[in-house]
């Protein structure tokens, strides 16, 4: 017994840790370094977006290519390899070879970034489930919390957007050999897949797959821009804003899933879809440093209870294997996740500043609220 329930804490962390360098840094840490890079490079609030996008038009690309198709071979190998690349793509946006470099490197991270997000979960899951300790899963998903605060810390104490970057792409290095010693070695190569129909006609995972996408669009841009919205509200804050967002998600999934036990998964995804609307609104509501900060707190303490809560309802109404609803569920998400940080900087740049398009954000998720209780 003692010998499993350490395989499963081992387990569990490094899950914890791949969480951690593919989705908390690889993912996420654009956002604090995006606004020394705006002052340095000169780019438009439009071109940032345009970057964001490219990093979520990977993420879609690889979550769905791993969604639609099983990876042969070994999940481990796959999993230590997207770390690899997401260290790499990540540590190399500290060289600026101009826009189509940036794109590029954006579109390779957010590609890594999904197949760590899924590859992570499965090997996690698999192995909690067999040593009978399913429960330490929330360590597992609050590995994105802790990437996003160690991420926080370490460019807060950078001086210039390139070594923000370098320095993150050698702590994703550091992260991805502690994710090889404590994910254990084991049978982790995928059965066959047989492919069966799902309740795809079934209208509530139609309205739960729009609601996904609404979701996508309205988290999205806050969690793009917040830094850049406090740098010209609250400056004093920027150092520590996102280190909050950080420390709300690291118990979120947990969180959320007891509510989601307790009321169901589609009201507990309505109502957190609500409090992020009113986080997202609390981003612009004033120049105050209360307000900001619980905007940062409340999207940190949503999108990742969010996430998990969207794609366990989908697993509910599906029949048969799920990889279909997910499928759907994932490119809804991502086509939201592109779209709102290209409408956000073409906005900003019109209207001079993250109102209007935090507004639309709000409104995206009270529409998600709405449609994930339609029946």
């Amino acid at each position: 017994m003692a010998h499993t329930d350490k395989s499963a804490v081992s387990a569990a962390l490094g899950g914890m840790i791949a969480m951690a360098v593919g989705i908390g840094i690889g993912r996420f840490v654009y956002t604090p370094i995006l606004p020394p890079m705006i002052a340095a490079l000169g780019l438009s609030k439009a071109t940032a977006g345009l970057i964001a996008s490219a990093n979520f038009f990977g993420y879609m690309a690889g979550a769905l290519g791993a969604a639609r198709a099983p990876l042969p071979g070994s999940k481990r190998l796959w999993l230590l390899g997207a770390l690899a690349c997401s260290a790499a793509t990540t540590g190399a946006m500290g060289l600026d070879f101009g826009l189509g470099w940036f794109l590029a490197m954006r579109f390779l991270g957010g590609a890594a970034s999904a197949l760590v997000l899924i590859l992570a979960s499965a090997l996690t899951m698999d192995r909690l489930a067999a040593a009978g300790r399913p429960g330490l899963s929330a360590l597992h998903f609050a590995g994105v919390g802790l990437g996003i605060a160690v991420s926080a810390v370490l460019v807060a104490s950078m001086a210039h957007w390139d070594t923000m970057w370098l320095a993150s792409g050698a702590a994703s290095a550091i992260g991805l050999i502690l994710c090889r010693v404590f994910l254990p070695m084991g049978p982790d190569r995928s059965p066959p897949v047989v492919v069966s129909a799902t309740s795809e006609r079934d209208p509530r995972l139609r309205h739960m797959t729009l609601a996904y996408g609404l979701f996508g669009f309205g988290y999205v841009i806050t969690a793009t821009f917040l830094v850049a919205i406090v740098r010209s509200e609250v400056p004093r804050l920027e150092s520590s804003i996102w280190f909050l967002v950080g420390i709300g998600a690291a118990p979120s999934v947990w969180l959320w899933g007891r509510l989601g036990r307790r009321i169901g998964t589609a009201r507990a995804f309505a109502a957190a879809a609500i409090v992020e609307s009113i986080g997202v609104l609390a981003s612009i509501a004033s120049a105050g440093a209360l307000s900001v900060s619980l905007g940062a707190i409340l999207l940190g303490g949503t999108f990742m209870g969010l996430t998990a809560l969207g794609l366990t309802r989908a697993r509910e109404l599906a029949t048969g294997d799920p990889r279909r609803a997910m499928a759907a569920m994932t490119g809804a998400f991502g086509a939201g996740q592109i779209v709102g940080p290209l409408v956000a900087g073409v906005l900003s740049d019109t209207l001079g500043g993250f109102a209007v398009p935090s507004v639309l954000a709000a409104g995206a998720l009270v529409g998600a609220a709405w449609l994930a209780q339609q029946r």
